[in-house]
């Protein structure tokens, strides 16, 4: 755990917040659809309150692989078994809590879904207040994270090269 100097809107310290690493896993699990491949993506509420669009993911539980983390919590948030296909890399990003920062990192991997229903029932945090199956060419203008796009951009690129 780290600290990272924090200042007032003036440039001024004002003292130190602790860092936090934390990382979790998820991916992009796609079926085919009429046009190419749909994805399944959850809403839920940021700590400000606001409905965002995003790719499952979780935090590892126990000796967890990230590869099993992220079956597991595509499978919990979404109801939908994945089968891994491939990584698609890593993304990370800070953000401050009242008592730390934390710097977090998520690793994503393309999966074909595999059975299951669309649900939020079996989410064990109740994050999830949603789900859906969009089209992957329509995630550009749903998902909320530029980085989450940036993911999909990856899964469209390795989807057309493996074809």
């Amino acid at each position: 755990m780290g600290a990272r100097r924090t200042s007032s809107p003036h440039g001024r310290p004002t003292g130190t917040l602790p860092t936090v690493e934390e990382v979790s896993a998820g991916g992009v699990v796609i079926k085919p659809a009429p046009r190419g491949f749909d994805v399944a993506i959850i809403a839920r509420y940021n700590r400000g309150g606001r409905l965002e669009w995003c790719l499952p993911k979780g935090h590892p539980e126990g000796q967890e692989t990230y590869e099993e983390a992220a079956v597991r919590e595509v499978e919990e948030e979404t109801g939908i078994s994945g089968s891994i296909l491939t990584s698609l890399g890593s993304i990370d990003y800070w953000f401050t809590v009242p008592t730390h920062r934390v710097h977090k990192t998520v690793h994503h991997f393309l999966m074909e879904a595999v059975g299951g229903e669309l649900t939020i029932e079996n989410d064990p945090d109740q994050e999830a207040v949603d789900v859906a199956w969009v089209n992957l060419d329509d995630l550009d203008r749903t998902l909320s994270f530029p980085n989450e796009r940036r993911i999909v951009h990856i899964a469209k690129q390795v989807i057309q090269d493996s074809l």
